[in-house]
């Protein structure tokens, strides 16, 4: 049963040592979750394919080719079931054993599949192994978000709530340059040919390295005062799911919408517009040379981590609600137009689509942990914006390299995967325009802001 945060002191302000503790602990453990992400979502679209599904990928490389596209939204469906399952056992046995365990089993899995036999090796059981290894990945990750989220709002000066949350969120950018840069740096030393035979592995098993790193920076922040009382917070607030959906299914259903457009149009870029760009004409690409399109999306994805931190920054100032408002018409703006940038084939094109591209997602990415905890109130909060954001993924990231793949090869037009986020979009910006406009600000440690109807 949860017990009420109002009987709960206030954490005391925080120096500026214990700042950037946090900060970084929250900005390293997301780049480091969603680099083994992204890693996999290279990895469908340019290798998974051919190896994974080889018959399928000899005879219809266009199914085979959506199949493994789709192997990428299976992890977000066990996403809200890892956080359910990681909130529970992190009240019974303590926060810091299962943030480690959570973070080994993510890497092991990612390890894991660096280590795969392929579809000429052991035939039906590679695809099958492989998607176990992913199921993995996502039911480890439930919970990772929300945590980081909190960690950094309720510890920031109410009027930095913003900038302070968009930390956990440049993890993501980070995460994707991170890895798109190794994947371009093993392409450009041992050649495309070694990385489909082998190279493609390197990446995956990296992310031990990356496991150790993040376990030490991560166990600093844990010893810290602060995190102990953000553990008890947690405790609280990650257990009462009835209550949470007794009073506060309109904030979960909106949180889940808000995010949908934004979450879709990143992983175009992450696992879609790589392999649009490198492969051959016939099928459906535009043949331009692997290399310099993974070097170019590596540095276009600069543009999301730069206006991910500025749109922290100026919700602080505009609000909350008309930042995302911004982000979501200037998305939907360039959705279109960028695809005829991409389709010339020139390499400098392509780069500046994506980089326009990857600037709006900043305004509807940035503020997104500062509104979210202003959403929920604090005996629901973890559980809140932990289960909005995994529902938002489902409908959102996903399958949304699949969708595209599926309106490019039916219709024979990339500019109709900009319609798609468009029409997103539109349902983000209507569902930010819902939120209450009087949350910016309220006290986070009193449980009295979505409960009271």
């Amino acid at each position: 049963m949860a017990t009420s945060d109002a009987a709960t002191p206030d954490p005391r302000p925080l120096d500026q040592k214990e700042r950037r503790k946090v900060l970084a602990g929250t900005m390293v453990g997301t780049t480091i979750e969603w680099y083994d992400f992204f890693i996999y979502a290279q990895a469908a679209g340019l290798v998974l394919a051919p190896l994974f599904l080889a018959p399928l990928s000899e005879s219809s490389p266009g199914v085979a080719q959506v199949l493994s596209f789709a192997t990428i939204g299976i992890s977000f469906l066990f996403r809200p079931l890892g956080a359910i399952v990681a909130g529970h056992l992190g009240d019974r046995f303590g926060r810091k054993r299962i943030l480690v365990a959570t973070l080994i089993l993510m890497g092991l899995a990612t390890c894991a599949i660096g280590l795969l036999p392929t579809y000429a090796q052991i035939g039906m059981a590679a695809p099958i192994l492989l998607i176990l290894m992913r199921v993995l990945q996502g039911f480890s990750a439930g919970g990772e978000w929300g945590g980081a989220a909190l960690m950094s709002v309720e510890h920031a000066p109410v009027n930095k709530r913003g900038y302070f949350g968009a930390y956990p969120q440049i993890g993501v950018p980070c995460g994707m340059i991170l890895a798109t840069f190794v994947v371009w740096l093993i392409t450009a030393i041992i050649g495309a040919e070694a990385f489909l035979e082998w190279g493609w592995r390197v990446p995956f098993l990296l992310s031990f390295v990356l496991i150790i790193i993040g376990h030490l920076i991560r166990k600093t922040v844990e010893e810290s005062p602060v995190f102990k009382l953000m553990q008890e917070r947690r405790a609280k607030s990650s257990a009462p799911l009835g209550r949470l959906f007794r009073e506060n299914t309109r904030e979960v259903v909106l949180s889940a919408l808000i995010f949908v457009a934004n979450n879709a149009a990143g992983y175009l870029v992450i696992a879609f517009l790589v392999t649009y760009a490198s492969r051959p004409v016939e099928e459906f690409g535009l043949g331009m040379e692997r290399g310099p399109v993974l070097l170019a999306t590596t540095l276009a994805s600069f543009g999301w981590l730069i206006s991910t931190l500025y749109g922290g920054w100026i919700c602080d100032r505009i609000g909350r609600v008309r930042t995302f408002q911004i982000g979501y018409v200037l998305l939907a703006v360039w959705a279109v137009p960028m695809w005829f940038m991409v389709d010339t084939g020139n390499i400098f094109m392509y780069f500046l689509g994506v980089f326009v591209f990857t600037l709006t997602f900043g305004l509807s990415y940035g503020p997104q942990s500062a509104l979210y905890a202003e959403m929920f109130p604090a005996e629901v909060r973890y559980s809140g914006v932990s289960i909005g954001y995994a529902l938002g993924a489902i409908l959102g990231g996903a399958f949304a390299a699949m969708i595209a793949e599926l309106l490019l090869t039916n219709f024979g037009a990339s500019w109709t995967i900009g319609v798609y986020i468009v029409g997103l979009s539109v349902i983000s910006f209507i569902a930010v325009s819902l939120v209450k406009k009087d949350i910016q600000g309220i006290d986070l440690h009193v449980d009295e802001v979505a409960s009271t109807k």
